[in-house]
């Protein structure tokens, strides 16, 4: 049987859900703690971008990305615990978010937080924010750098 829910939200209005699609972050995310369960909506067709809503906390919404759009290298190490904690293994489906902050009226400054990525096991509906220690991997990536900038795409 599937349940249903909705949250009011300020940025999307009212989001009706299936409670079988909620992501739990046992920790909610550094400075939210309050925020524990989350849904992954769309942004728009077509687009790599999703918001992370909170179902607990209507005015709360992230922007995330997989990095890997941006990053195609981006591999980061994750520790044994955090493979515990979320019960994933090797074959074990899972999403990698991370958070993107786009500065208003700046889209060309937009940065990715590579070193607190999020992970989400699909089959249990797991999430926890990992927090990276790699020099490689910066809280704020810029995604169109200054050499990238007036250069065409590839």
């Amino acid at each position: 049987m599937m349940t249903s829910d909705a949250v009011e939200t300020t940025r999307f209005g009212s989001v009706a859900f299936e409670l079988q699609d909620v992501v739990t972050l046992d920790e909610g995310f550094l400075g939210f703690s309050e925020a524990k369960r989350f849904i992954v909506l769309q942004h728009k067709e077509g687009s790599p971008f999703c918001w992370l809503q909170s179902v607990d906390v209507g005015n709360l919404a992230f922007l995330v990305i997989d990095p890997g759009y941006y990053v195609p290298d981006y591999a980061p190490e994750m520790p044994n615990e955090v493979a515990k904690q979320l019960e994933l293994d090797e074959e074990t489906p899972r999403l990698v978010y991370t958070i993107v902050t786009i500065p208003k009226g700046h889209p060309n400054d937009m940065t990715l937080n590579l070193a607190g990525p999020i992970l989400i096991n699909l089959e249990n509906r797991m999430a926890k924010q990992v927090v990276v220690e790699d020099n490689r991997y910066p809280i704020r990536y810029k995604v169109f750098s200054e050499e990238k900038q007036g250069q065409p795409a590839a």
